[in-house]
């Protein structure tokens, strides 16, 4: 029996997008997405996406805070040993495969690439 680990999401940048270069030359980019629920009275739901290379330069360069974009990856879940506690600590993360710009023409630079899937680099 095969697995299959795809998310596809439809929302709003919750901020901007938080860039790293590497000296090595890879680009890795986190932002947060708010996903609303189908009844308008519930708060969104909250997803950590994670983009690596050209996707996250795109995301760098065309996504700001309140940008609609949708999103397709895998669910991968962060662990770590918090500093103060010493405890095992975990996070679910979106690592995104593609991106896709879906604002009007005013909420996008003419110049933007919308449906951008590029390689992962790590």
């Amino acid at each position: 029996m095969k697995s299959l680990n795809v998310v596809n999401l439809v929302g709003r940048a919750g901020a901007n997008p938080d860039v790293v270069h590497f000296p090595s030359g890879s680009v890795v980019c986190k932002l947060p997405l708010a996903v609303n629920r189908r009844s308008r009275d519930s708060q969104p739901d909250w997803f950590n996406l994670e983009m690596w290379g050209k996707t996250a330069d795109v995301a760098g360069n065309y996504v700001t805070k309140g940008s609609l974009i949708g999103i397709k990856g895998s669910l991968k879940i962060e662990t770590w040993t918090d500093r103060n506690t010493g405890k095992e600590r975990s996070k679910p993360v979106i690592k995104v495969d593609r991106l896709d710009l879906l604002g009007s023409k005013r909420d996008v630079d003419p110049g933007a690439v919308s449906g951008y899937g590029g390689d992962s680099e790590f």
